[in-house]
């Protein structure tokens, strides 16, 4: 379990620091959650957090949304976490060209990075979902990339504090 109550506490750049692991960063809506405290639990934390992403100026949620890294992004370029998420120290790279070459597309057509909730799926098994995201209008794409930034955050909140409590 997170410890919001701690979260709460902390000087507005010192809870951006916190959080920024779970979010990749994204200063602006990283400001804006630490000013929406406090949040008191951890539902409220990251339901707060959604409500913010999805009521955003829109070039801010781009800016959320493109602060994780290209699905398939080569391994030396993305975080810790994202290098974890995607598998890339167990999933085979047969899938990398694919998507590579649907990033490219997807990017095209909407001007933003494609961001997904991997929760686990191979990237073999993520190219029909980018594939069908291309179908997709502009508007509801940024709302599910914020929506699944959140839901990164929640998995990777939810990890972190899962090892603290082996350690």
């Amino acid at each position: 379990m997170v410890d919001v109550a701690r979260l709460d506490s902390l000087p507005p750049t010192e809870f951006e620091a916190a959080v920024a692991p779970w979010f990749e960063g994204a200063p602006r809506f990283l400001a804006r959650l630490a000013a929406a405290r406090p949040f008191g639990d951890e539902p409220t934390l990251f339901g707060r957090a959604e409500a913010i992403a999805l009521a955003m100026p829109e070039a801010e949620q781009i800016e959320l949304i493109d602060a994780h890294p290209r699905l398939g992004a080569p391994p030396a370029t993305v975080s810790a976490a994202s290098h974890r998420e995607q598998a890339y120290d167990r999933d085979t790279t047969e899938a990398i060209a694919e998507l590579g070459r649907l990033n490219d597309e997807y990017e095209a057509r909407f001007g933003f990075r494609y961001c997904v909730f991997v929760n686990g799926r191979s990237r073999r098994a993520l190219v029909p979902v980018l594939e069908a995201a291309l179908a997709a209008d502009r508007g509801s794409e940024i709302r599910r990339a914020v929506s699944d930034v959140v839901a990164i955050a929640r998995d990777r909140a939810a990890r972190a504090a899962a090892e603290v409590g082996v350690g």
